[in-house]
């Protein structure tokens, strides 16, 4: 069976609960057409780059397919019924990955550095020295 990577963003004012409920629901959609989830990750609540049906955030998350194609266009069609689905995504793939996901390994990264969610405003130039504000285009010494 053909595999396929398939990821969705649910809207922001629903639980985390809520959203792992909408995992399960999507799964036993797959299993009674013969397909399979290998692993799903709950990826959290993240800010979007931009607005989406008036949703400034939304919950990520992703699912690793075994089914057939028939299986992931039945998902596909619940999705766009659903009212608490956003946006979905799905992309056919030679093999799955076995370990976390990108966005799990970069959140684990984050953590461990203690930077969080913040990001670096700054341009560094000469070993750690700050020299501008890439922003605004100021230069600083």
């Amino acid at each position: 069976m053909p595999l396929y990577e398939h990821v969705f963003l649910a809207r922001q004012d629903i639980s985390a609960q809520q959203v792992e409920s909408l995992l399960q629901g999507f799964r036993s959609v797959l299993e009674e057409r013969g397909g399979s989830v290998g692993k799903s990750e709950y990826w959290g609540l993240k800010s979007l780059t931009y607005r989406i049906k008036k949703n400034r955030k939304a919950h990520f998350a992703l699912m690793n397919i075994d089914a057939p194609h028939e299986a992931v266009s039945e998902l596909e069609r619940q999705m766009r019924l659903s009212t608490d689905i956003i946006r979905f995504l799905t992309v056919r793939v030679d093999e799955h990955d076995a370990g976390p996901s990108p966005m799990m390994r970069r959140a684990d990264r984050d953590e461990r550095d203690g930077r969080g969610d913040r990001g670096y405003r700054g341009v560094r130039d000469r070993g750690d020295r700050v020299v501008g504000d890439r922003y605004r285009g100021d230069r600083r010494g």
